[in-house]
């Protein structure tokens, strides 16, 4: 077991309001949370966990939603420098709007997302999620992609190997993860939205994030940053340190964060591109 050292503690500011360590890992360069709730489901029991609604009642909420339709058609073309078609898993798919645009853009879609909240929203667009990736049997998957949904599993290994084993051996991974090591990150501190304990429960650096996956047979490709998440981080992590979601403040982190990152490449998240490596 890799040695772990304190970090930082983080308050749940969503459901519970309860307090989490982090723990550095070492060996990865990946922070963890302590403990993990035995009933994790509970901690993404609110109306405004985000990700498995499509609401629209706040402005920040508008901002979001705005943010990902827009999102939509650039992580495809991204997509689209390596496939443009086959079989494409979207795993943590929310109320499936992503699967729509691949649908639209000549994929055959499948989808898994463990929230019946969200798994209901999607099938209302005639989205049939799976809840587990035991419901996919045999499938091999042209394009697999978490989109900030690596961070929530709790069993990470487990993970890698299912997903190395549905990756066809042409295939392309994608993960979306935030990054502790940003800007906002370091200047938000326990308040950093995207730590989001204990809904997160793992936290990664770029080395940590590329080493882990190397040890688990996949090779980075490309990286790419995602920039509208500073702001959008950045924004909530306003709410949690002064109460007030100032939008100004925000927006001044949120670039300053993706300014900084242009010459240190430590943006509030990235997106990694992997391929598998023959074992």
């Amino acid at each position: 077991m890799a040695k772990q050292k304190y970090f930082i503690s983080c308050k749940d500011y969503l459901v519970s309001g309860e307090e989490f360590d982090l723990f550095w890992n070492d060996k990865y360069e990946i922070l963890e949370t302590k403990p993990i709730p035995l009933k994790l489901p509970f901690y993404y029991s609110s109306d405004h966990y985000i990700s498995h609604t499509d609401s629209k009642s706040t402005l920040t909420e508008k901002l979001y939603q705005r943010v990902k339709n827009f999102m939509l058609n650039k992580k495809l073309d991204w997509i689209y420098n390596y496939k443009t078609t086959g079989k494409l898993l979207d795993v943590g798919a929310g109320t499936g709007d992503f699967l729509i645009e691949a649908k639209n853009r000549s994929f055959d879609v499948y989808g898994v997302e463990p929230n019946e909240k969200a798994r209901g929203v999607a099938l209302h667009k005639d989205v049939i999620l799976e809840k587990e990736f035991k419901d996919l049997k045999e499938l091999k998957f042209d394009v697999i992609t978490l989109w900030h949904v690596l961070e929530h599993i709790p069993d990470q290994e487990e993970e890698l190997k299912a997903l190395y084993n549905l990756l066809a051996d042409d295939g392309i991974l994608v993960v979306a993860v935030p990054n502790f090591k940003s800007y906002d990150a370091n200047y938000y501190k326990d308040y950093w939205a995207a730590y989001d304990v204990p809904r997160h429960l793992y936290h990664y650096s770029q080395k940590g994030i590329t080493d882990f996956f190397y040890d688990h047979n996949f090779e980075l490709v490309e990286k790419r940053p995602l920039i509208f998440d500073s702001y959008y981080v950045s924004l909530l992590s306003e709410k949690h340190k002064t109460g007030s979601s100032n939008y100004l403040k925000a927006f001044y982190t949120g670039l300053k964060s993706n300014i900084k990152a242009r010459s240190s490449s430590e943006y509030s998240s990235l997106v990694y591109f992997f391929k598998k490596e023959k074992i």
